[in-house]
C-alpha cells in the first residue's frame, strides 16, 4: 500500500489524472500536437542516450546477453499464447492486432517505472533500454506470421514492408539510434548533454502524462465496444506477463531493479508501434478495440497499480 501511495502522490501521475479529469469535465485543455510529438521525441532520446551511456560502462557480457534473450523470448511467447486465447472469442483480424499489442511494449510505461525508481534513488542496468528497443518488433512479426497461417484466403503479406515497419518505426529507430550514440560517446559525451536530457526529464515526463491522461480519457467512451471479456483480458494478461517476467528474471539471476523493469516491459502494451504496423498489414482490425484496451485500460492500470505491485513482488522475492 505504501508503494501505491508513493506512486500516486508524485507530480507525473497526478498530472495524468488531471488530464483525465479535464476531459471528463469537458475542459478545452489540450497539448498542441507539435509539442506533444516533440515531448515524445525528447523522452525517447533521453532514455536511449541514458541506456547507451550505462551500457558503455560495462562491455557486452553474459548478463547483457541474458537480458536480451529474455526480451526476445517474451516478445515471441506473448503474442503466440494470447492469440490462441483471443481467437476463441474474436475474429482473426482483431485477435492478431491485440496479441501484437500485448506482445510489444509501451516505452511510456517503462519511462514512468524508471521515474518511480528515481523516487527511491535506485537505478537499473542500461541493458534494459536495449531490451525495450528489442521488444518492440518480435511481437509484430510473430503476429503477422500467425495472420498469414490462419488467414489463408487473404492476399500475401509483403514481409519486406512488415520488417520495415517493425524496425524503422520512429520509436524503435530513435531508441536504437540514441542507444548506439550513448555507447559511442560514453561518459564524457553523455555528461555534456545531461543538463537537458537528465535534469529536465521528470518535468517533461509530467507534461507528457498530462497529455496521455487527456488522450486516455477520450477513449473511455469506447469501452462498450471492448466488452467484459476484453476488459478483463486487458488487466489480467499484463499481470500474468509481469509474473512470467519476474519468474524468468529470478531463474536467470537478474538484479532486483532489472527484474522489476523487465516485468514492466512484459506487462505493458503498445499503442504506438503496433497500430502503425496493423494499419499497414491488418487493415480489417478495429483500432478502437485494441487502442482502447492498451491505452484506456492497461496503461492506467500499470502506472497506478501495476508498477508498485510488481515492485513489491520483486522486493519480496529478491530479499
Amino acid at each position: 500500500m505504501e508503494h501505491v501511495i508513493s506512486n500516486l502522490l508524485n507530480v507525473p501521475i497526478l498530472l495524468f489524472f488531471l488530464g483525465i479529469l479535464a476531459t471528463l469535465l469537458k475542459s478545452d485543455l489540450e497539448i498542441p500536437q507539435p509539442i506533444a510529438k516533440f515531448i515524445s521525441l525528447y523522452l525517447l532520446i533521453s532514455i536511449g542516450l541514458h541506456g547507451g551511456y550505462e551500457l558503455s560502462k560495462s562491455p557486452l557480457s553474459l548478463y547483457v546477453l541474458k537480458v536480451l534473450f529474455l526480451a526476445i523470448f517474451m516478445g515471441v511467447l506473448v503474442p503466440i499464447y494470447t492469440f490462441f486465447i483471443l481467437k476463441r472469442k474474436l475474429d482473426i483480424h482483431n485477435s492478431i492486432a491485440i496479441c501484437a499489442s500485448y506482445g510489444s511494449i509501451s516505452a511510456v510505461t517503462f519511462i514512468t517505472a524508471a521515474s518511480f525508481l528515481q523516487n527511491f534513488n535506485e537505478a537499473y542496468h542500461g541493458s534494459l533500454i536495449a531490451a525495450m528497443a528489442l521488444m518492440e518488433s518480435p511481437a509484430i512479426i510473430v503476429a503477422l506470421v500467425l495472420y498469414q497461417i490462419y488467414q489463408r484466403n487473404s492476399e500475401d503479406i509483403k514481409f519486406s514492408l512488415v520488417l520495415r515497419e517493425a524496425f524503422v518505426n520512429p520509436s524503435v529507430f530513435i531508441l536504437i539510434g540514441t542507444l548506439i550514440i550513448g555507447i559511442l560517446v560514453g561518459e564524457k559525451g553523455y555528461k555534456s548533454v545531461s543538463p537537458l536530457f537528465e535534469s529536465l526529464f521528470r518535468g517533461i515526463l509530467s507534461i507528457f502524462l498530462l497529455d496521455m491522461g487527456i488522450i486516455a480519457s477520450r477513449k473511455l467512451s469506447e469501452l462498450k465496444r471492448v466488452g467484459v471479456f476484453l476488459t478483463i483480458f486487458a488487466i489480467v494478461i499484463p499481470f500474468i506477463n509481469a509474473i512470467i517476467g519476474i519468474i524468468l528474471s529470478k531463474m536467470l539471476f537478474l538484479e532486483r531493479n532489472d527484474a522489476f523493469m523487465f516485468s514492466i516491459l512484459c506487462a505493458s502494451a503498445s499503442y504506438i508501434a503496433v497500430p502503425a504496423a496493423m494499419r499497414l498489414s491488418v487493415p480489417k482490425a478495429n483500432p478502437s478495440i485494441y487502442l482502447t484496451m492498451s491505452l484506456a485500460i492497461t496503461f492506467p492500470f500499470n502506472i497506478v497499480i501495476g508498477i508498485p505491485l510488481y515492485y513489491y513482488i520483486v522486493n519480496l522475492l529478491w530479499k
